[in-house]
């Protein structure tokens, strides 16, 4: 048992200092970044277990509870909204999954319910990820969504890039709305083969400008066998050829990692030439322990981290299990209230940041 804490202890420690670690270095500490959760609650169950038995082992427990506590603050958090009779800026992220295009829910309603989930949240700034668009009239399931969302939540200014573009009538890629005026577009290109961009978008508010951020980030992309194989070990089921199976999910972890690593940075360097107030708002696919939130939130404060509550969770899959969606902001903002909503149509729940200058 000892000698089992000590592994869980090193183990947590190397999660700790992954934030630090870019992959393209070293990648090993990011696989025990991704475990962090675990590796805590293991570490603080054995801290209770030598407690009860008034053991002195306790202590290197201890220690490392203590040097990994800064990082829980950043997957659970209990708070309360802040009161202001001033003037709020509401933000939403949201990664909408094409308004569920192909219909992966089962559900032929699922793209109404999305819009009216949106027009609910009423938002001022609406990032959405894993956006989609047509302007063909002949082609059955083929939505023009920015007239829809330009009208729906009265929203005249927006800011699309694409991806991918088929039939030059239909587009896949992410888009920023705003009741606010956009000055200044520009888009972030990443240099891999992925369907991942950043735009940024300048917008006057009260005669100031704010350069609002929408990423969507490198994500793992398991296949279906690989869905298959992660569902049959959490169930405790016999899987198929768990050796293959196992390496084909950490060379998809390790590829992500390191694209992810290339994106981030630039998106960092970019962010270093901006003489405006921030808003970066996205999909991250990683979680709060990363490096890749880290490098992204030196400059910057996380709304989640200011005003959540609870343990965060945005991705509505089984894996992973954590906050991947994040609302950071400029130091000279302020975070009043954080919102997640408790339903989605999508594999991501959208969040909501009330921000005042």
């Amino acid at each position: 048992m000892l000698w089992l804490h000590y592994f869980i202890i090193v183990s947590l420690l190397i999660a700790v200092a992954a934030k630090y670690i870019s992959p393209l270095l070293f990648w090993l500490p990011a696989f025990f970044g991704l475990a962090y959760p675990f590796l805590f609650l293991l570490n603080l169950l054995f801290v209770f277990y030598w407690l009860v038995q008034f053991k002195p082992a306790i202590t290197f427990g201890l220690i490392a509870l203590l040097i990994s506590i800064p990082t829980a603050y950043r997957y659970v958090q209990i708070s309360s909204p802040t009161k202001s009779e001033a003037k709020q800026i509401k933000v939403t992220s949201y990664n909408c999954m094409l308004f569920d295009l192909y219909t992966w829910k089962k559900q032929k309603e699922n793209r109404n319910r999305i819009l009216n989930n949106l027009a609910e949240i009423e938002p001022d700034i609406l990032c959405l990820q894993e956006f989609y668009t047509s302007e063909s009239t002949y082609i059955f399931n083929a939505y023009n969504n920015i007239d829809t969302l330009t009208s729906l939540l009265n929203m005249p200014y927006h800011h699309t890039e694409y991806t991918t573009t088929l039939r030059e009538t239909d587009h896949w890629g992410v888009a920023t709305f705003s009741k606010y005026p956009i000055i200044n577009k520009g888009k972030i290109i990443f240099k891999t083969r992925s369907n991942n961009i950043c735009i940024f978008s300048d917008l006057i508010i009260d005669k100031d400008t704010v350069r609002v951020y929408n990423v969507h980030f490198q994500s793992i992309s398991f296949s279906k066998g690989d869905n298959k194989f992660l569902d049959d070990v959490i169930s405790e089921k016999n899987a198929e050829d768990e050796v293959a199976n196992s390496k084909n999910i950490l060379r998809r972890l390790k590829r992500a990692f390191t694209k992810r690593t290339k994106q981030v940075d630039m998106v960092v360097t970019h962010m270093k030439t901006c003489r405006h107030k921030i808003i970066l708002c996205g999909d991250f696919n990683d979680t709060p322990a990363s490096y890749a939130y880290q490098q992204l939130s030196k400059q910057l404060r996380d709304a989640f981290v200011e005003k959540g509550t609870g343990f965060g969770k945005t991705y509505a899959g089984k894996w992973p299990q954590f906050r991947i969606d994040y609302i950071l902001h400029d130091k000279k903002l302020k975070c009043l209230n954080y919102k997640r909503n408790d339903e989605t149509f999508t594999d991501h729940f959208a969040i909501t940041a009330y921000l005042q200058k």
